[in-house]
This record gives structure tokens, C-alpha cells and sequence, in this order.
């Protein structure tokens, strides 16, 4: 048995590292196709300042890029310090799209990246534009094989479970692949994404137009982002309902916790607008609900039967007894491989081995043949997770979204009609947008990984068996390491995005020369002289 401190710190940690990473993220996925969408009106225009803009935007997306690809390159690492049991039971499989993210999509835009800062004298404007969009590419790219990795977590499909050597093994890579939570997450991940570029070059263009500086370049980048930003909400917003529908038949738990639903009502069931959730008493302690709409909302029918925890826990009552066998042919295979009757014990209640391994943490000594009906039980409420924090963190994540839905339908209308600089009361609204897509993103990835405790791998693995042996210090140690050295990219980050924000765009830029992002490849490397450089 792991000691249970050892595995929340080890759970602290990767969540410290990964909130900070995806800071990063959002703003390089979306940051990316729409500096393709400046340049590709400057290619078929000609006119300067759509080169000005992809100046401008891309020495922001540049810092960006450069943060997250150092915050990003040691959670890989983590999974085989912190996560060696995990690693070891699935690396078949979670290893391969990991691996090929690496091998195609990290160097293609690490490629290109060099090619689209330094080749504007030595490209066409048709060559750099596509070299632009290879970039965009690669970044999405990217995130498709981590989704895919993280799909298989959250759903796993493609593999099966090998008695004789104690792993997950593939089995297909095309399930893998094309597993359903893994491609309605990716697309409602890089929309996301696309949605924090937009608001956060609508608030850097409307406070540039409230103090009357560059206006041209601003009215023009305010106006790109609300059209890119209005459909991207508008998509984000929609895919996410289809990613509630296909999470519902994958995670029933997942989903009844976000909805608050304790018990199982008849269709069509009410709707938990706000809910006071209490995980020590199963129920609701307050709540405000609006009858019938839950039912639609979740399986757009008016007679399908949404599962409440209790159900849920019932239905689990019956897969933990289910998963004993399977864990005690296991204990036995693993000593003597070819024991026929073990296996064939181990195949009949496969299906259920999860939940065996949910009743070690509270058997007697992890021996599950000596389980009470009260361990079993207990095992069976563990498979529920935290319903409040999973419950707000997903309707912070929808009002945050239907708040930005709002700001851009707003945005479209104000930029449309060639007034956005006569309002002055929304361009000091703008700019305090900024963190709100930063604010839903990690409410959804707080609501997506909350929401699959208490397993690794859902129905597989529990989290608790999935750490590493490490000392309480060893965890301690590294994860008050981490979180300095990530605050420390945060603050560099906020100092260099707010330095060429107050500097603004090159006005040279807008002749043409010098090349877009040539100042800023050289001042790149040496970031020491250009913090200290005067406004």
C-alpha cells in the first residue's frame, strides 16, 4: 500500500504543473490560426497593416510558445517519476500518441516556427503564409495526440488487459485514435483555445483604441478576432454539450457529480441551476432547480432515465463483488501463468477487475477474499468523486463561456457598424475579459480530471495504486520546487507580454520592413537587454 500522502502530493503536483502548462496552451492554439487568418488577408489585400499585425500578434505568440514549451516538457517526465506503477501498467499504450506528438507534431512546429520568424526575405508571401499555417498545424496537432492519450484515461478503448504480463496491451490503434471522448475533447479543447486568442486580442486592441494609440492596427485586429471569436464560442459551446453526451454513456459518475443528481428521478428530471452538494451526507443541502430541463439537456429525449449516485453506486456495489474473483485469479497468475483455472476465472470477471482493485484500499490488509460487505460498499461510494468541486468547477466553466458569448456577439456588433471606438464603456470592459477564457479552460480541465477520480484510467486503474513509492519529503521537496520555478515563468511571461504591450506595434512594420518578427528572433535571445531596455 502506497502511503495515501505519498499519492496526494503526487496528484498535487501533476496538478500544479498542469494548471500552469495550460496557461500556455490556450493562448498558442489559438494565437496560431489567427495570426494565419492576418497574414491570409495581407497575402490576398496587400495591404501593410495585416503584416504589422502579424508583427505585432506574433512577438506575443512567440513568448507564449517559448513558456509553454518549457513548462510543458516535464510532465511527460513526471508520469515516470511520480506515476512508475501507471506508467508501467499502460506506457503500451499512453506512450504511443505521446510518442508521435513528439516525433510529428513537436518538431513540425518547432520547424516552422524558425521558418515563419526568420524566412520573410528569404520566402514568398505565398511560401511564408503556408508556412504560417504549418505552424497553426503542428500546434493542433500537438494537442490531438496528448487529448488522444488523455481520451484513453478518460475512455479507454483499443486495448486489453494481458493476464500473463500484468499489462494493458494494445489492441487497435484506429479505437485508440478515434475514440469519441478523445475527438470531441480535442475539438472542444483547440475551439477553446481559439476563443482565448480572440478575447485576448479584442482586449489588447480596445485599450489601445481607449487611449487613442494605433488605431488603425487595433480597429482591424478588434474586428478579425470578434468574427474568429463570436463562431468560436458559438462552436465551443455547442461541442461542449456534445461532449457532455458523449461523457454521459463513458462516466455516468462523472456526470451525475456535475449535475449534482444524488438520486435517480423519473424523466424528464429537474435541473440543479446552483446546488450546495454534501459528499459527507449525499445530498443536496440547498438548491434552485428548474423542472423537466435536465432530461433534454443530457440525452436530448424526454423519456430516457438519467442515473443518479445512488444508482450509480448500487450498479457498483454489484461490480466491486464481481471484480473479488478477478483479483484473486490474478494474484494467483501472477505466481504461476499457465494455472488454467485461474484464467479462466480471470476472463469471466474481467470486465470488473477495476472495482477488485478499488476494494484493496479498504480490505484487511488488501486481501479482498476477507472483504465486509461495509468494505465493499465503501469501495463502491469511492468510485463517486468530489460532486461539489466537480459541480462548480462545471458551472463556472458554463457561465464563464455564455459571459464570453455575450462579450462577442457585442464585439461583432460594435466592430460591424464602425463604432467600437465611440463605446468607450466597452473598451474599459474589454481588457478585464482577458483571464476570463483562461478562468473557464482550467474550470473545464478541473471538471474533465476531478471528474474521473478515483481512477487513472476509468473503470481500470485507481489513482491510488497508480504513484510512486516516494517519501513524504521526496514530494514535498519537488512540488514546492515546481511551483517557484513555474511562478517564475508566469511572472516573465506577464513582464514581457505587458513590456511590448505598453510598447506597442513597430510603426516600421507597416511599410513592410524590416521582416515581421526579425527584432524579435534577435531579442529573443538575449531577453536579459531587452527586459532592462527603457520604453
Amino acid at each position: 500500500m502506497i502511503d495515501p500522502t505519498v499519492v496526494e502530493l503526487s496528484r498535487w503536483q501533476f496538478a500544479a504543473t498542469a494548471l500552469y502548462h495550460f496557461l500556455f496552451v490556450p493562448l498558442t492554439l489559438g494565437m496560431s490560426f489567427l495570426l494565419a487568418a492576418m497574414e491570409t488577408i495581407y497575402v490576398t489585400t496587400g495591404k501593410p497593416v495585416y503584416k504589422q499585425m502579424v508583427d505585432f500578434w506574433g512577438k506575443l505568440f512567440l513568448i507564449n510558445f517559448a513558456l509553454g514549451v518549457a513548462t510543458g516538457l516535464t510532465m511527460e517526465f513526471e508520469f515516470g517519476t511520480n506515476w512508475s506503477f501507471y506508467s508501467g501498467f499502460v506506457g503500451d499504450i499512453f506512450g504511443a500518441p505521446l510518442a508521435i506528438e513528439g516525433l510529428m507534431a513537436f518538431f513540425m512546429e518547432s520547424t516552422f516556427i524558425g521558418l515563419m520568424v526568420f524566412g520573410w526575405k528569404r520566402l514568398s508571401k505565398v511560401q511564408h503564409l503556408l508556412v504560417t499555417y504549418l505552424v497553426a498545424l503542428g500546434s493542433n496537432l500537438s494537442a490531438l495526440w496528448i487529448l488522444v492519450a488523455n481520451g484513453f484515461m478518460q475512455d479507454p478503448q483499443g486495448a486489453h488487459f494481458n493476464p500473463v504480463t500484468m499489462r494493458m496491451e494494445l489492441s487497435s490503434l484506429p479505437a485508440l485514435i478515434f475514440s469519441p471522448d478523445a475527438q470531441a475533447k480535442f475539438v472542444h479543447t483547440s475551439i477553446a483555445g481559439y476563443v482565448t486568442a480572440a478575447v485576448f486580442v479584442c482586449g489588447i486592441s480596445a485599450w489601445y483604441m481607449a487611449r487613442g494609440r494605433h488605431l488603425e492596427l487595433a480597429r482591424r485586429s478588434f474586428r478579425v478576432a470578434a468574427l474568429f471569436g463570436v463562431l468560436s464560442t458559438a462552436g465551443v459551446i455547442t461541442l461542449g454539450d456534445a461532449l457532455g453526451f458523449v461523457g454521459a454513456h463513458a462516466q455516468p459518475s462523472k456526470l451525475a457529480a456535475m449535475e449534482a443528481m444524488w438520486h435517480t428521478e423519473k424523466a424528464p428530471a429537474a435541473f440543479n441551476v446552483i446546488a450546495w452538494p454534501s459528499q459527507k451526507e449525499h445530498r443536496n443541502l440547498f438548491a434552485i432547480q428548474v423542472p423537466y430541463l435536465l432530461t433534454p439537456l443530457l440525452t436530448h429525449t424526454l423519456s430516457q432515465q438519467v442515473p443518479g449516485i445512488d444508482q450509480i453506486v448500487a450498479d457498483n456495489v454489484k461490480r466491486v463483488q464481481n471484480g473479488i474473483p478477478a483479483v484473486e485469479a490474478l494474484h494467483v497468475l501472477s505466481g504461476d501463468p499457465g494455472n488454467a483455472q485461474a484464467l479462466t476465472t480471470f476472463q469471466a470477471h474481467q470486465q470488473d477487475l477495476g472495482y477488485g482493485f478499488l476494494l484493496e484500499r479498504y480490505a484487511p490488509d488488501g486481501d479482498v477474499a476477507r472483504a465486509t460487505p461495509q468494505d465493499v460498499r465503501k469501495a463502491a461510494w469511492d468510485s463517486i468523486p468530489d460532486v461539489f468541486g466537480v459541480f462548480w468547477a462545471f458551472r463556472l466553466m458554463v457561465g464563464f463561456g455564455l459571459l464570453m458569448l455575450g462579450f462577442f456577439v457585442l464585439s461583432t456588433i460594435f466592430s460591424l457598424r464602425n463604432d467600437v471606438h465611440r463605446q468607450r464603456w466597452f473598451l474599459r470592459l474589454a481588457p478585464w475579459m482577458i483571464p476570463v477564457p483562461w478562468l473557464a479552460c482550467e474550470m473545464g480541465w478541473v471538471t474533465a480530471e476531478v471528474g474521473r477520480q478515483p481512477w487513472t484510467v476509468f473503470g481500470l486503474l485507481p489513482t491510488w495504486m497508480s504513484a510512486s513509492t516516494h517519501s513524504v519529503g521526496y514530494m514535498v521537496f519537488s512540488l514546492t520546487g515546481f511551483v517557484a520555478l513555474y511562478s517564475v515563468f508566469i511572472a516573465v511571461e506577464m513582464f514581457l507580454m505587458v513590456r511590448f504591450v505598453r510598447r506597442g506595434p513597430s510603426e516600421r512594420g507597416a511599410g513592410g520592413a524590416p521582416p515581421a518578427f526579425g527584432g524579435y528572433g534577435a531579442g529573443l535571445a538575449t531577453a536579459g537587454a531587452m527586459m532592462r531596455r527603457e520604453d
